[in-house]
C-alpha cells in the first residue's frame, strides 16, 4: 500500500502566464493537459521524473468558479497549493484513516480528455482536513498511462519536503497513510520542491 509522491500542484490565477514563468524559470514549457470538468480548473504539465510531474493549476475561463483548490483565483504568482501521491488500494487506505480516526472523502472516480486524443481516468481519495494542502490527494491510475509519460522532459524532482510546526502528528498520519515524505519541524507550514532543470536547480514552495 506505500504511496510514493505521484505530482506536485502549483496555483496561479491565469494559466498562459503560470506557464510561462514555470518556463523562464526552468527552460521547459509545460503541455496543455486538459480541464477538469466540474471542478472549474485547468492544467497543463511537465515531467519530473518516469512517474511524477508537475501540475500548473488554474481557473478554466469556460466553467463556473472552482469548488476545490479555491486558491488559484487569488493567486497572481505560482505557488504549491497541494500535491498528490499514488497508491494501487484506496480502499485500503481509507480504511486504515477512518480507523485512526482520520476523516477522509472518497474512493471517487475522475476523468479528464487528453488534449492529443483519448481519456485520462482515474480513482481518489482526500483527507477531508488536508492542513492547508500539507496533506495529499492520493491518486490511483488504474489503466491509464501515468500523465508524466508524456509531459515535456527536462526536468527532475531531486527532494520534496514538508514543514510544519506540527511535524509529528503530520507524520503520524503519514504513517497512518502509508505515505512516504519527508517531514520537518518549522515555525511555518511550507511545501519545498527541490528541482534540477535546464537552466540549474530551481526551488519552489508553498
Amino acid at each position: 500500500m506505500t504511496a510514493g509522491l505521484d505530482h506536485i500542484i502549483l496555483g496561479i490565477n491565469d494559466l498562459d502566464r503560470g506557464v510561462a514563468w514555470v518556463e523562464k524559470l526552468t527552460g521547459v514549457r509545460a503541455m496543455f493537459g486538459g480541464v477538469h470538468p466540474g471542478r472549474g480548473t485547468r492544467n497543463a504539465l511537465l515531467a519530473l521524473g518516469p512517474i511524477a510531474y508537475l501540475e500548473i493549476m488554474s481557473p478554466d475561463p469556460e466553467q463556473s468558479p472552482p469548488t476545490w483548490f479555491t486558491r488559484v483565483l487569488t493567486l497572481p504568482e505560482p505557488r504549491i497549493i497541494g500535491w498528490a501521491a499514488h497508491a494501487s488500494n484506496l480502499s485500503a487506505l481509507a480504511q486504515a484513516a477512518t480507523s485512526a480516526g482520520i476523516p477522509i472523502d472518497g474512493p471517487h472516480d475522475g476523468a479528464r480528455s487528453r488534449p492529443a486524443g483519448g481519456m485520462l481516468s482515474w480513482k481518489l481519495i482526500r483527507c477531508l482536513d488536508d492542513r492547508g494542502g500539507l496533506l495529499p490527494i492520493i491518486l490511483d491510475w488504474g489503466e491509464s498511462a501515468h500523465p508524466a509519460q508524456d509531459a515535456p522532459a527536462g526536468c527532475h524532482l531531486e527532494r520534496f519536503h514538508i514543514e510544519s510546526p506540527d511535524a509529528a502528528e503530520l507524520q503520524r498520519i503519514f504513517t497512518t497513510l502509508s505515505l512516504e515524505v519527508q517531514v520537518e519541524r518549522a515555525e511555518l507550514p511550507r511545501m519545498v520542491a527541490r528541482i534540477t532543470t535546464p537552466r540549474g536547480e530551481v526551488e519552489l514552495t508553498s
